[in-house]
């Protein structure tokens, strides 16, 4: 089954909504779970907490940005043919 443009892009914005709770929470818990013991090293932890998350708002943006890219490219080279295509039949005149 092919999923729709907007199904597509609703899938895409709800992983990404996940991606940023999952760097929030990621960086809350090492945080709070490494309190307690320095704040320094709670600092780090909570850095660390948020790599993952992180790692996956890199990567859809890197896919959505990728995609956004393809379209455009298809659309200039459409224009470009047709050009072609115009000036080629006016050269032959």
């Amino acid at each position: 089954m092919r999923l729709s443009r907007s199904m597509l892009s609703f899938v895409g914005s709800f992983l990404l909504g996940i991606s940023w709770a999952w760097l929030f929470l990621g960086a809350f818990f090492a945080f709070n779970f490494f309190l307690p013991m320095h704040f320094i090293l709670a600092l780090l932890a909570g850095v660390f907490g948020a790599i993952p998350g992180m790692i996956a708002i890199l990567l859809l943006e890197h896919i959505f940005t990728t995609q956004a890219h393809y379209r455009e490219a298809k659309k200039q080279t459409k224009l470009l043919e047709a050009l072609l295509a115009k000036q080629e039949s006016s050269e032959l005149r």
